[in-house]
C-alpha cells in the first residue's frame, strides 16, 4: 500500500536510469496529461478531476509524474531544464509503445507539449494547452506575483500545510476550491523535493518557432493567472495555424480545476473533431 497521499500506479524505468511514476488506464487514443511545476506538484493531483472524464469518453489516458514531481525519481544532480522533461516524456512514450497521441499540458507541462511536439511532429495528434510555459522570456515569467512568491517560499526550506494553502491560493481565482485532500498531496511530495527542481528549471522562449506547429491546438487562458501573463494567448493564437484560444474571466493558473466543466467539454469537443 502507498504511504503517500496520492495513489501509487505504475512504474518504468528509461534507459537514462530514470525511474517515472504514471497512470495509464483505458483504451483507444492516448491522451497525456502533463502537470505543470512548482512545490509538491505531481500528475494526481493536477489531472484528479480531469482525466475521469476524458477516460469515461473513450480514450486512453496516461497521467505521468515529470521528473522530481510526484512519485519519480528526484535527482538532485540533474538539470531541470526543458529538453531534460522533453528527454523523459519521450522515453515514456516509447516505452508504453505509444506512437501517436494528444497531449495535455498546463504551465510547464503545456511547455512540454510543445517542445515534443516541435521534436516529434508526426507523433502529436492535437496538442491541449493550458496557460503553457515557453512563450515569454524568463525575466518577463520572473515579474509575475505567483513565481515570485513560489520560488522565494520553496527555497525557503519545508513548507507546511498552511504555507502550502497560501501557495495554492495563487494559482486560483477562487481560492474556496483548494480542500484538505490536495494540502496534503502537495505537502508530503513537497518534503521530498531538492532545492534543484525549481533552482535549475530553465525553459526558453519558443514563441519564434510555433509557426513549426501544424496540429490542432486548444489553448486555455484564465484571465487572472499570476504565474503566466495572458499575453501567452495572443501568442498562441498568432503563431500556430490550427489553433483556437478561449481566454476565461474569474480563473486562474488552473483552468481545468476553477472552470472543470466547461474546460472538460470543450476539449472532448474537440478531440472528437479529430
Amino acid at each position: 500500500m502507498s504511504q503517500h497521499p496520492i495513489p501509487e500506479r505504475r512504474y518504468v524505468t528509461l534507459g537514462s536510469g530514470l525511474r517515472l511514476h504514471y497512470d495509464d488506464t483505458g483504451a483507444g487514443l492516448p491522451v497525456v496529461f502533463l502537470h505543470g511545476s512548482g512545490p509538491g506538484a505531481s500528475g494526481y493531483s493536477n489531472f484528479k478531476r480531469t482525466a475521469p472524464a476524458f477516460l469515461a469518453a473513450g480514450y486512453r489516458i496516461v497521467v505521468p509524474d515529470l521528473p522530481g514531481y510526484g512519485l519519480s525519481d528526484k535527482p538532485e544532480d540533474a538539470e531541470y531544464v526543458l529538453d531534460y522533461f522533453v528527454d523523459a516524456l519521450a522515453g515514456l512514450l516509447d516505452a508504453l509503445d505509444i506512437e501517436r497521441c494528444v497531449l495535455v499540458g498546463n504551465s510547464l507541462g503545456g511547455a512540454i507539449a510543445l517542445k515534443y511536439a516541435l521534436d516529434h511532429p508526426k507523433r502529436v495528434a492535437q496538442l491541449i494547452l493550458m496557460a503553457p510555459g515557453g512563450v515569454e522570456e524568463r525575466e518577463t515569467y520572473f515579474q509575475m506575483e505567483g513565481i515570485q512568491k513560489m520560488v522565494a517560499r520553496f527555497a525557503a526550506g519545508p513548507i507546511d500545510r498552511e504555507g502550502m494553502r497560501a501557495l495554492m491560493s495563487l494559482q486560483l481565482y477562487d481560492p474556496s476550491l483548494i480542500d484538505d485532500g490536495l494540502l496534503d498531496e502537495r505537502a508530503a511530495i513537497c518534503a521530498l523535493q531538492p532545492r534543484t527542481v525549481l533552482s535549475t528549471m530553465r525553459v526558453p522562449n519558443l514563441t519564434d518557432r510555433l509557426n513549426e506547429i501544424a496540429c490542432p491546438v486548444l489553448c486555455f487562458w484564465g484571465m487572472n493567472d499570476r504565474f503566466n501573463p495572458t499575453s501567452g494567448a495572443e501568442k498562441i493564437a498568432a503563431g500556430i495555424a490550427n489553433a483556437r484560444v478561449t481566454l476565461l474571466n474569474r480563473c486562474g493558473h488552473w483552468v481545468m480545476v476553477e472552470h472543470r466543466d466547461y474546460f472538460n467539454r470543450a476539449c472532448l469537443d474537440f478531440l472528437a473533431e479529430g
